[in-house]
């Protein structure tokens, strides 16, 4: 693996706002320049701003920055414009290609996978929340119900995948390897069970063509679906590998600022806000 360095951020709490916008398809959807502009120029007017470009999922990331903006945003010297992204591939890229200067969507296991296949020179931050992966249907209302052969859809992205593929092996679907890669290819099917590689954003939109889907927390918000009300299952969140953090680029001449944002992300009133706008458990704090 490349260089992957991992971040305990210490210090005060950081200070956002919002200058960003849900994206449709697998592009990404920000702010204009104006808007950005006219954003960081009101900011330098009130005394000394940082302003960052951080690239979001829509939620919960891009619901939690949103809350640090509209609460607590006046004390650190911050501002922040939120680039939402849909897919899980153009957040690092924009990262890496400079076009932000850190981006809040990912796990561990997943920049590890990234780092490893596309020599991202990368800086995980300390874990804010986690999105538990749930197993859900349009059509059976039990586990236990899986028919035999039934059409099973997962990720195609390789680390979410395992993840999925875990949870499947843990309700009695499917075997995992003895050793190596956990993927669609290593793991025996159990009950004739077929696997359906989709991508992540179209999961719940081909829900009706499968018996069972495994689906990412976030993914799953997205499509109105409720991990605690909808799903047959759902992950056990605690002691999880899989939490999301704030991720930046090595090196970066912002790190001050990236610092005071990690450690925001990790603060009191953020868990409080999880606790309380996902009620049903779909997101969970990791601090």
């Amino acid at each position: 693996m490349r260089s992957l360095r991992y971040f305990a951020a210490t210090g005060a709490a950081a200070a956002l706002v919002l200058a960003g916008c849900s994206s449709g398809g697998g592009d990404t959807t920000q702010s204009t320049e104006a808007e950005q502009n006219d954003a960081a120029t009101e900011a330098a007017e009130g005394g000394d701003v940082e302003v960052l470009t951080v690239g979001a999922s829509p939620s919960p990331h891009g619901s939690i920055l949103t809350f640090i903006n509209d609460n607590l945003a006046a004390e650190a010297g911050l501002q922040l414009n939120i680039v939402e992204f849909s897919d899980y591939i153009q957040p690092n890229e924009a990262l890496n290609a400079g076009e932000l200067d850190a981006n809040f969507f990912q796990t561990v296991p997943y920049l590890e996978a990234q780092t490893e296949e596309r020599g991202y020179d990368f800086v995980a931050g300390s874990p804010v929340h986690i999105e538990p992966l749930g197993i859900y249907s349009e059509t059976i209302t039990d586990i236990a119900d899986v028919p035999e052969g039934a059409k099973v859809g997962v990720i195609t992205d390789p680390s979410n995948q395992g993840r999925a593929l875990e949870l499947l092996a843990a309700n009695g679907l499917v075997e995992l390897p003895a050793d190596g890669a956990i993927n669609a290819t290593t793991v025996t099917p159990l009950k004739g069970i077929s696997l359906i590689e989709v991508e992540g954003p179209s999961l719940v939109r081909n829900l009706q063509d499968v018996d069972i889907a495994v689906i990412n927390g976030n993914f799953a918000l997205e499509g109105g679906l409720s991990p605690a009300d909808d799903a047959l299952v759902v992950e056990d969140g605690t002691d999880s590998p899989y939490a999301n953090l704030l991720v930046w680029k090595n090196g970066t001449d912002k790190l001050d600022a990236i610092e005071k944002l990690d450690a925001l992300l990790r603060s009191d009133e953020v868990a409080e806000f999880i606790k309380s706008t996902w009620t049903d458990g779909s997101v969970i704090p990791a601090f």
